[in-house]
């Protein structure tokens, strides 16, 4: 909804225009500058895109400064409370929480497009057995347009419905094969008669020769966990697959171009940060002298799971992973686990405590918790970014689905500010000093 203008004017030579202000449900108001070059000559200048509105969404609200995560208007908390990953799909998807038998039908298609196709199985033989399995999904995904390309019209509203359920679908399969090639176990196959999450685990770690039956417990944990991780809006890895599909890439190729997004340090491997935060630290006792460390500019040592780019206060996320990380210890007693949650308790306390980190508003994200979550599962610290990938896949889908149905839609071509050399003519060599 527009509600006003704002006069912007060049000084040096008078001229102004008028640019709409757009207000959404919630949120800052959003200053429109299309007339902006040929008003005025001008383009904006904003690395790292720090106040610039990329898009209109209708899936997925946050505030940093009061730590408010909303998809489709609900809470995440009541989220991870109340509903399974495989329904925040539903609801991301097609922005209503399905009835009964919506739900059920949803359930029963991607279940049937779980599998992937046999000689995708034979992709993995190509890569070497110590390959980061975030590599390895790169690949595979991708390949998976090449296997699937019947249904990859993009003006066609049921390609892309059928596309998206295939790459839900699909994600728990190619990350349980990436686990099991690593460790040189034959794959297995999804099982449809079982749910979501609890295939997947099943797919991890059982065998051919015993039954392997997941613990309810670790199944709700780590179902708790997608749904934390399945949409933050307008990040790195979504703003990729984002700008891949507006230049018309294959939706797979997408995800995949957003999955080489998330593999990135300061993005998705943050997790796995914090365990060798925690591990370097040992004990609680050693927790004033890595707090020093982190304090001290002459230092590299960071604190890692504190602090995000766009929560100024606690991240919702952590709160609620926090109660999981006490469930699921309790229930899968591991003196190496319990040691650690208890050192990033200590760790937080103390944190929550010091005027160094309240003055900053570092407090503990969802990262903080999470890798202490996997670590428990038994996923080994290579698979962290994988399993991430995992649940924001429906994420990065449902972001592609919204910007094919967008009205505006027009190939990203972000501008520069060049400040390189002057315009100068070719030196022959046997002319150059």
């Amino acid at each position: 909804m527009t509600k006003h203008t704002v006069t912007i004017t060049d000084n040096k030579t008078g001229k102004s225009i008028e640019c709409p202000v757009h207000e959404g449900t919630y949120g800052p108001p959003v200053i429109d500058t299309k007339t902006l070059y040929s008003g005025l000559g001008m383009f904006t200048l904003d690395p790292g895109f720090l106040t610039t509105a990329s898009c209109r969404s209708k899936i997925t609200f946050l505030d940093g400064e009061k730590g408010i995560l909303l998809h489709r208007g609900y809470p995440i908390e009541q989220l991870a409370e109340h509903s399974t990953y495989l329904e925040v799909c539903y609801l991301l998807l097609y922005g209503e929480l399905p009835t009964r038998r919506q739900y059920e039908e949803f359930e029963a298609q991607v279940k049937f497009r779980s599998n992937v196709h046999e000689r995708v199985n034979h992709m993995y033989a190509g890569y070497l057995y110590d390959a980061h399995p975030m590599s390895i999904m790169v690949g595979v995904m991708a390949a998976l347009s090449s296997y699937y390309h019947e249904a990859l019209d993009l003006n066609d509203p049921a390609d892309r419905d059928l596309t998206a359920k295939r790459v839900i679908a699909k994600m728990p399969t190619l990350a349980a094969q990436c686990y099991k090639f690593a460790i040189g176990h034959p794959f297995v196959y999804p099982n449809n008669s079982l749910g979501y999450v609890e295939n997947f685990l099943n797919m991890m770690f059982s065998h051919p020769m015993s039954t392997y039956t997941p613990d309810p417990v670790a199944v709700r944990a780590l179902d708790v966990l997608l749904i934390l991780h399945a949409d933050h809006e307008q990040n790195a890895s979504t703003s990729t697959v984002r700008l891949s599909g507006s230049a018309e890439a294959n939706p797979f190729a997408c995800i995949a171009a957003g999955m080489v997004s998330l593999w990135g340090r300061a993005h998705g491997g943050a997790n796995e940060a914090v365990i060798h935060m925690l591990n370097e630290i040992k004990t609680p006792d050693n927790i004033p002298k890595f707090i020093a460390r982190a304090k001290d500019k002459k230092d590299t040592f960071r604190l890692m799971g504190f602090g995000h780019r766009v929560y100024k206060n606690f991240d919702p996320r952590s709160r609620v992973i926090r109660k999981v990380c006490y469930d699921l210890l309790e229930r899968l007693p591991n003196k190496v686990d319990r040691a650690l949650f208890d050192t990033a308790l200590k760790l937080e306390d103390i944190a929550l405590k010091d005027e160094y980190f309240i003055e900053r508003k570092l407090y503990p994200n969802v990262d903080f918790y999470s890798g202490i979550i996997l670590k428990a599962l038994g996923i080994p610290l290579s698979m962290f970014t994988v399993i991430f990938a995992l649940g924001r896949s429906v994420g990065w889908i449902a972001q592609w689905l919204e910007l094919m149905e967008d009205p505006d839609f027009k190939i990203g071509r972000p501008r520069q500010l060049y400040n390189g050399a002057e315009k100068r003519d070719y030196v022959p060599f046997n002319q150059r000093s």
